[in-house]
């Protein structure tokens, strides 16, 4: 059975005909989003597609403590990839994150796919890029503002997709969570999430601003603006990334905090149980497929509780996702290069 996990949706939250409008919105984002993506044709950010979405796999698996609550959270990834790929490959690379979870991992479900990707790709990487990192960064970037709109972006973004969540479970009425209890838990658990993210991404955002300006997106250049050179060499910076990813992922997972994450911690103070269930042709079919594919669920071997499943499952997902961004990536400009011809 699929999991939820922060605010990966558990496929008994959602109706199929709420799980079906989600699924057409984010596949409508999707298809802007590898047009512009092909239209960009930038090879280097091929590279930084497939380290970004392992590093952003592997820090997912680090859920921290919320002091005082009994509650846990976790990296989104959002606002940090579009701040270094741009909305559009941002986008593309928490699509490639978020299907390894669900189909691999079981994290989240399978018709739930479409409103984890909304909740957790699209505003981040639309909302928290464009409307808040490029407008700061206009005149150029420095430490104090890559500290604020992180925060601020990952602030808001989260409580957008928290509210989503809400609303989602509200139209979809399949569950008994009262919506104005629920939105009134998640929004105030998501707002601690939201600024414990916002601070991971300004860290990992001024590192590389200070070892690579260059990869960070919508930094504008004027003539009043000094821009560092940057300690590191772009194969150095990703290189960096790959280690922080395999460290993350393969090591420090195994002290990932046990308490619930936000969506199930919410859950349980409204409903007393993170354990809904739903019936339906749909959830069923969602359910074979997932069991199906998930060779990894909730990132351990089948029947065991040895913590090297953890560590295998963080180093094996990760190199997934680089295989699929990567993998996409290229097919993009293949398709391109067709299309050009013809």
């Amino acid at each position: 059975m699929e999991e939820a996990s922060n605010m990966h949706m558990a496929d008994a939250l959602v109706a199929p005909a709420v799980a079906g409008t989600m699924y057409v919105l984010s596949t409508g984002a999707a298809g802007v989003s590898v047009k512009k993506v092909r239209e960009e044709n930038d090879p280097k950010k091929i590279p930084v597609m497939g380290v970004m979405g392992a590093f952003v796999f592997a820090t997912q698996m680090l859920n921290f403590t919320i002091p005082g609550t009994g509650s846990s959270g976790h990296l989104c990834g959002g606002m940090m990839l579009s701040a270094m790929l741009g909305p559009y490959a941002g986008f593309l690379t928490m699509i490639g994150v978020l299907l390894v979870q669900c189909l691999l991992f079981a994290d989240g479900g399978l018709l739930a796919l479409g409103c984890n990707i909304w909740n957790m790709a699209f505003y981040g990487c639309f909302v928290g890029a464009m409307l808040i990192w490029k407008p700061i960064m206009r005149k150029g970037a420095s430490r104090i503002k890559i500290i604020v709109a992180s925060i601020l972006g990952c602030v808001l973004t989260l409580q957008m997709g928290a509210f989503s969540v809400s609303i989602e479970t509200l139209l979809s009425g399949i569950t008994e969570l009262p919506f104005s209890v629920f939105v009134g838990t998640m929004q105030p658990i998501h707002l601690a999430i939201g600024l414990v993210e916002g601070l991971i991404t300004a860290a990992v955002l001024v590192f590389v601003n200070e070892a690579r300006p260059e990869l960070l997106w919508g930094v504008g250049k004027s003539e009043d603006v000094k821009v560092n050179e940057g300690k590191l060499s772009f194969k150095g910076t990703i290189i960096a990334i790959a280690v922080a990813a395999a460290i993350c992922g393969g090591a420090i997972s195994l002290f990932a905090s046990a308490f619930p994450d936000g969506l199930e911690w919410s859950m349980e103070q409204v409903a007393g149980t993170t354990e809904l269930e739903a019936d339906g042709g749909a959830y069923e079919t969602a359910a074979n497929i997932q069991e199906t594919t998930s060779l990894l669920p909730d990132y351990a071997f089948k029947d065991s509780e040895s913590p090297v499943g953890t560590s295998f499952s963080g180093i094996v997902g990760a190199l997934v996702v680089v295989g699929v961004c990567v993998g996409a990536s290229y097919a993009f400009r293949f398709f391109r290069k067709k299309d050009i011809a013809a």
